[in-house]
Formats: structure tokens, sequence, C-alpha cells
């Protein structure tokens, strides 16, 4: 930081950012949510420039009235001071650090506002980031400082912040376990799913081993359990850091391998000879290396922020190893990766939320990220006390599964999910009650014992234990943050409209499973990139204990044939096709950004909840002639739903309403009814602009290989299918009620003027009209 300076003249490039990219910001006439704000801009096409932002109150850029931040490493940056409320204008340009001075004109001048009382998260310089910490080991959660106040209240109580459990569950079976041999390759080096996830695990467990035999053996001072630990470190560490286990052959065993090593070389550090501590910092060095070149260099998450899991190694095997590596004997480079992974988590992170708190990948996705995303921030705050939960964004984004995967769902939510149609995996309660205990939220916490109250024991499925060991997890929660009393959500506050990704969700008695009723829609401005699919404007269902109307398939594999052909495509959601085709969902990145939707509005009125979206840029994707594609929602009465989906184009087309069911309906001539084990739901086609429907329905999953779902339940599609117009307007009821007590609305239509009406009236005599401009009007 210094005083303003003189100008250079130079060629600043400034490319306009595509959908894919990370964004100038920020932008121009922008409100920020945070203080200070987060600069982010495109890189300058050298690798090794270095840059300078000012800030001032007036676009001159006075050199009383300016803040200049000098020779910026990255294109991505947090201020060290708050900024008081106000106007500002910001913009930057390359720097000559050997002159220092601009080594180029200026950028364009941006405008933003600062509002009054917003949350405050400065990041520290990085000059003296970590100037207060110790250089001694252990750095991973606990610290030379900590760990014998720890020890000694377990050697106290036993059952200290559940340590007797973590001992018996997650110490205990490693004692006597064989050291895990050298992963072998793929036969023939072509990937099959079961070895990866086999492997997958085996990777885990390796993390699991070291991890906790070392803190356990320090913990309790006992030696064999760390010469057992240093058994395992040392042959980890022995493999070939280009073989099976690098990131370049299969990247979650090498993220896996890499966090292993980590662990195992700060907790045992002491317990190795020099030689001994050489080997596996040489490891740790060589496979951290590998992984940051790719995330930074080849990934480019500064330039492209929307890789999964180049964005999630940040969190998961970057800021660890890089703590563990910091001002090392030969680890010059770690202090660069902590300073780029901290500076991209408090300034981009993340490229997949919003302002709301919202995941556009979904909620088991977005378990998975905040998963490693909280390792990250606990070992940081621990070690450096640098705290990223002081971001707003972390504030909120328990919200977003609590408001669209409820704890009694299986089916009725968006994204990937590798449950496979289990009830909320135990990792979401988890992450949920960690944000009770950065919020004081009861309601996120009383998510959380929900999810454990109704796992009926999936501690050990692959997507609990594959991933992480909740013993441990729960370890380390109750030694560093407070016990949160739960309370449900009030019925008061139903709705969540999450805007800037495009989900709103319903959640009518939640706390009640014989009463709830979930309703979630999507159409996301990110279509169907990563993880998310094409599936903008459907909606899923489930009431009174039971799943309706489901996302259909089953997420076996990443790319598998019923990720590809069924699980991805619009065809397997509650949406539309046109002209027997939905919106694009393949491996094109930029085409996926582009098939995108939007929830227009989402509002609470008086005796319904609405919602509008529009889907048209995803259908137009495949479909060039279409001019509108809407849908609306009315929720009536906190009882029942009406839709009417809007589909203009420029050429007749025709249009395919679908519904899908975890068994087959009974069909009538326009109306349809699914019986299920706790609750069912019937529905009717009202209206229909462009001509009647003909109903069908077909069970299986058409055009995926069988041995993707082999063992697993097959769901049905009820199609309804309209004749070709350029113009439809089609209106349909859907009524929820529990299985012992059907229950029924009653309507009428009268379309004799410019507009369809449309009226219900329910079994207590409340009243709803809906009003579908016709033809004629328009």
């Amino acid at each position: 930081m210094s005083v303003n300076r003189d100008l250079k003249p130079g060629f600043l490039d400034q490319p306009k950012a595509g959908r894919l990219n990370i964004q100038y910001g920020p932008a121009n006439g922008a409100t920020v949510d945070e203080v200070p704000p987060r600069f982010t801009w495109i890189p300058d096409i050298e690798e090794s420039a270095r840059y300078v932002l000012r800030v001032s109150s007036s676009p001159d850029f006075p050199a009383g009235d300016t803040t200049i931040f000098e020779n910026l490493k990255r294109n991505f940056f947090t201020p060290d001071q708050v900024l008081e409320p106000g106007t500002y204008y910001w913009s930057y340009a390359i720097w000559d650090e050997g002159a220092r001075c601009p080594a180029s004109q200026w950028s364009t001048i941006r405008q933003f506002e600062i509002p009054a009382d917003l949350p405050r998260s400065p990041l520290a310089a990085a000059a003296t980031r970590y100037d207060h910490c110790s250089r001694a080991h252990p750095r991973l959660w606990l610290t030379i400082e900590t760990l014998p106040t720890f020890r000694k209240a377990v050697a106290a109580d036993a059952d200290h912040c559940g340590w007797s459990v973590f001992f018996e569950k997650s110490v205990r079976p490693w004692m006597d376990r064989p050291v895990m041999a050298e992963p072998s390759p793929y036969p023939n080096n072509q990937r099959t799913a079961p070895i990866w996830r086999q492997t997958y695990i085996d990777c885990q467990e390796l993390i699991y081993a070291i991890r906790h035999l070392a803190i356990a053996g320090h913990v309790l001072e006992e030696e064999p359990l760390r010469l057992k630990a240093k058994d395992w470190l040392l042959a980890a560490a022995s493999w070939d850091p280009a073989g099976t286990t690098s990131r370049a052959y299969t990247d979650e065993w090498a993220f896996r391998v890499t966090l292993a090593l980590a662990w195992g070389y700060d907790w045992l550090h002491g317990d190795l000879s020099e030689t001994e501590r050489e080997e596996v910092r040489t490891a740790l060095l060589t496979r951290t290396r590998e992984i940051a070149h790719h995330v930074f260099k080849h990934a480019n998450i500064h330039i492209f922020p929307f890789d999964s899991h180049a964005v999630r190694a940040v969190s998961a095997v970057l800021i660890p190893a890089s703590l563990v590596l910091l001002d090392e004997e030969g680890c010059e480079e770690a202090r660069d990766w902590l300073d780029c992974s901290i500076e991209f988590l408090f300034s981009v992170y993340s490229p997949w939320g919003d302002a709301d708190g919202g995941w556009a990948e979904g909620p088991h996705y977005w378990m998975t990220g905040m998963a490693y995303l909280i390792d990250a921030a606990n070992l940081l705050k621990n070690y450096t006390g640098i705290d990223l939960y002081s971001r707003p964004f972390f504030h909120k984004t328990g919200d977003f599964p609590l408001y669209t995967k409820a704890p009694d769902t299986r089916r009725a939510t968006f994204g990937d999910d590798s449950t496979m149609g289990d009830l909320p995996c135990l990792k979401v309660g988890y992450n949920l009650r960690q944000f009770a205990g950065v919020t004081g939220s009861p309601a996120y916490q009383w998510f959380f014992e929900e999810v454990k109250r109704n796992d009926p024991g999936t501690e050990m499925a692959f997507y609990n234990y594959g991933w992480w060991d909740l013993n441990f997890d729960d370890l380390m929660y109750r030694s560093d943050w407070p016990s949160i009393e739960p309370s449900a959500p009030g019925d008061n506050d139903k709705l969540r409209w999450f805007k800037g990704i495009g989900w709103a969700a319903i959640q009518h008695k939640m706390d009640d499973p014989d009463e709830h009723i979930h309703f979630v829609m999507k159409s996301s401005p990110f279509g169907s990139i990563s993880h998310s699919h094409g599936d903008q404007n459907a909606f899923c269902l489930s009431a009174f204990g039971e799943d309706l109307a489901i996302q259909s398939g089953h997420y076996v594999a990443f790319n598998s044939s019923m990720h590809r052909n069924w699980r991805r495509q619009t065809r397997s959601k509650n949406a539309i096709l046109i002209d027997g085709k939905g919106q694009y969902a393949d491996r094109d990145k930029a085409r996926a950004m582009q098939a995108t939707g939007c929830i227009e509005i989402a509002e609470q009125r008086e005796d319904h909840i609405y919602m509008r979206g529009n889907a048209t840029a995803a259908y137009r994707s495949l479909t060039p002639s279409l001019q509108k594609v809407e849908r609306e929602i009315y929720f009536v009465h906190e009882s029942y739903f009406v839709i009417v989906d809007s589909i203009d184009s420029d050429a007749p087309v025709s249009v395919d309403w679908l519904l899908h069911a975890n068994a087959p309906f009974e069909l009538g001539d326009t109306s349809f009814r699914y019986s299920g084990d706790k609750a069912g739901f019937y529905g009717q086609f009202l209206w229909s602009e462009a001509g009647a429907a003909t109903l069908s329905q077909e069970t299986g999953f058409p055009g995926v290989d069988e041995g993707d779902y082999e063992g697993l339940p097959v769901s049905t599609c009820l199609k309804a299918s309209f004749p070709k117009s350029t113009r439809h307007r089609v209106a349909a009821l859907l009524v929820p009620y529990p299985a012992d007590d059907p229950r029924r609305v009653f309507h009428f239509l009268d379309d004799q003027g410019y507009d369809c009406d449309l009226y219900f009236s329910d079994a207590q005599e409340r009243s709803f009209k809906v009003v579908i401009e016709k033809l004629a009007k328009a």
C-alpha cells in the first residue's frame, strides 16, 4: 500500500469476460455485500505479471483520497483494511516492481457502493500473515500450544469430546491392520467404476490409519500407536508419485494420498529420523506440487473457476499440505501455494455460490464442497487465526440444504447425488452442525439432529465412509465449537429463493413429517455445467413423508451410461420436452453454461406462494425456433399446486409434459394418480390452448446400460403429449395427500372472453383463481 504515483503509459489487455471466466468485480454499479470488497479481473496473458490496484471515493483518483495496493501477484485480491460506507471507484494496471510504478495504462474505471452495516472480513496482508505462527509441529487441528491441554482433558475423562468413541471405532481397527500396499493400476489402464471405488476407499483408509494412529499416539503418549502410524506413513511415502496414485492417473486417489502424507508428516514429525523426515517431506512436496501445478496452471481456476475438482483441491489438499510444509527445509513454494489458496477462498470462492448462500451444483455437491471447505477453514483458524467464516456467504449457506434437501426427503432435489435414493447423507447434517456453531442457528442444529435420528445406519456406506470419518469429525467439532440448542424452522418462514443460482424452495411444516410438504423448483443461470443437469424449469415434490414427483435415475458414477444418457438429460426431470428434445446437457462446458434459465420471481402472497421460471435459453440450445418457455407455479392454501406452462415458437412444435415417480401411475383421459406407502397425489390437465393431451407412461431408463442399475429401483415416467402448435398454454393441477386421507380440489374454467379463468375450491370452501392469457388477447 502506498500513496498515488505518476502513470507510466503502456498497453493493458482487458478482454471481455465470458460466462466461464472470472469476472471484473466489483462490477460497475454494483453494491457489495461485504467489506472490504473483493477485487477480481481477467489476468494479463503473461503469467508472471504483477498488478497494482487503486481505490478512491473520486473517479479522478486524487493523491490524497486514493489507496494503492502494489505488487499484487494475482488477479484476485482482498484488502487488509475495511472501507467505510459510500461510493467508490477502482481500476488496476500492470505493475513494474523494478521501477515501482505502473507499467501499463490503468484499466476501465468501475464504480461500486458500500452500504452501511456490512459484515467485515478483511484478510491479513501476505507479508506478515504468518509471522505470529509457530513453526513447530503439529499444525493441523491441535498445535504445540493446544495439544497438552487436550491431552490432559482426555486423561481426566476418556469421553472428553467423544474421544472414547473415536478411539474404539477409528483408532483401534488400525492397530493390527496390515499396512496397505501401493494400489495396482486399472486393467489395461482402462478405468472401471468398481476398481475406482474400491481404491478410492483404500486411499481414504490410508488417511484414517495414519492420522488416527498418530493423533492417538500423541494424545495418549503411547509409542506403539505412533510406530504403527509411522509404518503406514513410510510405506505411502515410498509409492511412486508419478504412478497409480498420481493426480494425472486418478485425481481423487492422489488427493487422499497427499492428505495422508500431510497429516503423517505433521503429527509424526518428532518421531521420524532426519532421513525419514526428508523422505516423507520429499514425497509430500512432489505430490502437492503436481496438484498445485494442475490447479493453478492447467485448470487455471484464476481464470476458469468452474472446475469442480480443481476448486475442491484447494480446500481438500493445498491448504493442509501447504500449512504443514510452510517454511520447511526446501519447501519455499509452499508459502505461495498457501497464499494463493487462502486468497482464492477469500476473494473468488465460491464460483458456485450466490449472496443468499445457494450452491449451483445442488445440495449433494454443496455437502462435498462445504465438507472440505470446513476442514480448511478450521485448520486455518486454529493455526493462523485467519477466519474464513467471517465472510457472509458462510452465515447463509446452511439455508441451502435446509430448504432444498429436507431431512425426510430422498429423491426430491436436483444435481448429482451419490446417496442413490437414501435419506440425506450424514455429512450434510454434520456440515449444518458446523454452521450452527459458526452462526448460532438453532435450525441448523435441528437439521443435524434430525438427519442423525433418521439415519438407518449408513455411517459405513461409501458416500460416508469413503469420504470422511465422522467420529474424527465429531471429535474436532466438539473440541473447537460450542453446543447449540436445536429448534425447527418456524412455519412462517417457508419460502427460500436463492436468486443467484436460480433455485426456489418451499418447506411447509418441515418439523412434522406427517404434514410436511417439500417443493423445489430450479431455473439456473449456471445451466447444465459440472454436476448440474438439463433441468431448468423442473420441479421436485415430496409430501407427508414420501417422495412423490422425483429426480429419476441413479448417480452410479460420473460419465456412466446412466449419468450421460439419463440423469443429466431433461427427459429424467419433471419438466417438458419440445419436439422430443430437452436442454443441452452434454460435455461442452461453454454450451452447458449457455443452456440457462432464471427464476424471475418467487414470493409469498396472501393465500399462495408464486414462482415463475424462464428457461427459454435452455430449450433454445436444442430448438432454436423457440421464443418463450415459461413455467408458473402456484402453491395454493398450503395444500395444492397449479402449474402453467407457456411456450411460444416461430415454427409449430409439440410438447411432452413429463412427471416421474417411484412406481406406475393410474391413468385416465386427462388425469393421473400415484399411490405410495405413506402418501400419494393426483393430477389433472385442466386446459391446453393447443389441444388435448394424450397420456402414456413408461417404466425404466431407455437408452441406459442395464448393468448400471442392476438391483436398483426403477422409476416410471408419465408423459402427456400435446399436438404441434406455435403457441402452447398448458395448465395442470397437482394435489398431494396422506395415504389415509385422500383429498380433492374442485375446479371449473371460464374461457368465454379473452382469458382462460381457472377457478378452484377445496373441502374447506377456500377459493382461488388463475388467469391465463389466450391467443386472441395476446
